[in-house]
């Protein structure tokens, strides 16, 4: 081979054109990297929310759907129980300021204000279980002679009663207050506030009968759970309960009031 056709080979080699790129690269070209216009974020970020929003709704049907598949008289009851709620805290807003009248139209105001204090004083220690109480109320005895009531059912109980309006409770014989806490004790049975009690648990509560009696006996409440775990539980009216478990008065550490 002559040594002087080299040159001209490489140079028609340099000039042979590259391929032109398959449409799979010039797909994969227009992809990546990804070029996002500000409309497409906006878009993005509406349809977001609006799955969100979705979302939400999905879960909040779900969780009435207990209320969906009640009787109608059910859902009566349940509507007279809030009417009946709402009625409670009207009543308690209209004590409130009848009282704020007297304090400002009594002729002496000092007797005034030391009788409410003296009212405001028992009504605090029945709240705190300090002193005795006894009014109309409810009576709930709960049998559990297979052992399957457990601290956290007595719990929803008590929080059912509560918002039901009782004033004042007591299982067994020990006084259930704002601080109280419940836990399964060692060998069966509950503990409240570290007291151990056994079965039968019978509760004596102080309030409104015709308002602590359906609170219990809503679907899927406190009655129809401990039925399902094979307790008994008995709901009985009373026109007077009396409620004598008391709690020592505690003196607190470090909190001091702060009227001048």
């Amino acid at each position: 081979m002559d040594p002087s056709a080299r040159p001209e080979e490489a140079s028609a080699e340099d000039d042979t054109p590259e391929p032109s790129p398959t449409g799979r690269q010039r797909l994969a070209e227009s992809l990546w990297p990804p070029r996002v216009s500000r409309a497409q974020l906006i878009v993005a970020l509406l349809l977001f929310v609006l799955g969100l929003g979705l979302a939400i709704q999905v879960r909040s049907n779900s969780d009435n759907s207990a209320l969906r598949g009640a009787r109608q008289e059910d859902l009566v009851r349940i509507l007279d129980e809030l009417d009946d709620r709402t009625q409670r805290l009207e009543e308690e807003k209209q004590r409130l300021e009848d009282q704020r009248t007297e304090l400002e139209t009594s002729s002496d105001q000092a007797e005034e204000a030391r009788k409410q204090t003296v009212e405001k004083e028992r009504q605090l220690g029945i709240l705190a279980g300090t002193v005795a109480a006894q009014g109309p109320g409810i009576t709930l005895t709960i049998g559990d002679e297979k052992g399957t009531v457990e601290a956290d059912m007595l719990l929803d109980a008590i929080q059912e009663l509560r918002a039901a309006g009782a004033e004042a409770i007591q299982i067994n014989d020990v006084r259930v207050v704002a601080g109280t806490y419940l836990a399964d004790a060692d060998g069966g049975g509950v503990s409240v506030d570290g007291n151990k009690i056994s079965q039968p648990y019978r509760f004596k509560v102080i309030g409104k009968p015709q308002d602590l009696e359906p609170a219990l006996n809503i679907p899927g409440g406190v009655v129809q759970t401990l039925e399902k775990e094979q307790a008994t539980a008995t709901v009985t009216r009373a026109g007077k309960i009396v409620v004598d478990a008391l709690r020592p008065a505690k003196q607190p550490d470090y909190a001091r009031s702060s009227s001048r």
